[in-house]
């Protein structure tokens, strides 16, 4: 211990004298914060995007994976992908749009639709397309008769919608003001019962191309010369008929190039 206490005793001095300078210092103004100015989100897509680290992050810690890979991406449902969500009744206020539940487990998004008429839309409002295609892959776990749609263009304007039934017939519509059906037919392709079954629909210019589990379908592509819808946004539709409960689950949502 008296090795160390010459070197306490200067450093004493040393800091009695600093005090004693720092007394007599004319003191500086203390700055005032500026405030921060928050840059707009243009999309979802952007909001769930992590900021830029300030320094560099070690190599060995993996960055978060982004929601989807650009506007082309498959969405595989481990969670919750906050879509636009509604629910439409057609049933002359008979049914409950409410009484539809949506949930996610095992890697899908789960449709529970207890009451008739009721169509479920999910949609992607990330991105804007004009030339797209939309695929589906989903498993029938409730009645035969139900309807899955896939649809294009969705804006303002209206959006192109083509609605398959488990028992085997399609229906391709023009919605604006109201549904008008474009072309319609009927299929073999289609795995009915308790089955797994994939659609697909292709929007490129003025046709809709449409396939069920990889035949494109007799009547395919349709030429749209009326309605001619441009760009929108993409998605999906789970509906009910007249025989309830319908119980479908999505297990991916595709968006690719035509």
């Amino acid at each position: 211990m008296k090795v160390f206490r010459p070197f306490f005793v200067i450093a004493v001095l040393i800091l009695i004298v600093s005090l004693a300078c720092g007394a007599f210092a004319p003191s500086e103004p203390t700055p005032v914060p500026q405030p921060v100015q928050l840059q707009p989100v243009d999309s979802p897509t952007q909001a769930s995007q992590p900021l830029p680290p300030v320094e560099q992050q070690p190599t060995d810690v993996p960055a978060p994976a982004p929601v989807s890979s650009g506007p082309f991406f498959t969405e595989e449902f481990d969670a919750d992908p906050q879509w636009y969500y509604e629910v439409i009744e057609d049933n002359g206020g008979d049914s409950d749009p409410e009484s539809v539940t949506t949930s996610f487990e095992f890697g899908r998004m789960i449709f529970d639709i207890p009451e008739s008429f009721l169509y479920a839309y999910y949609i992607y409002e990330g991105e804007i397309y004009e030339d797209v295609r939309v695929d589906i892959k989903l498993e029938n776990r409730g009645v035969n008769t139900q309807q899955v749609s896939l649809v294009c263009r969705v804006s303002d304007e209206g959006w192109y919608e083509w609605a398959v039934q488990s028992d085997g017939l399609w229906y391709l519509y023009a919605v604006s003001g109201g549904y008008r059906r474009l072309t319609n037919g009927g299929s073999n392709d289609i795995k009915q019962g308790k089955d797994i079954n994939e659609y697909g629909m292709e929007c490129k210019g003025n046709e809709i191309s449409f396939f069920i589990n990889g035949e494109e379908q007799r009547g395919s592509p349709y030429v749209d010369r009326d309605l001619a819808l441009r760009r929108g946004n993409v998605g999906f539709s789970v509906s009910s008929l007249r025989a309830i409960p319908v119980k479908i689950e999505v297990d991916w949502f595709k968006v690719s190039e035509p």
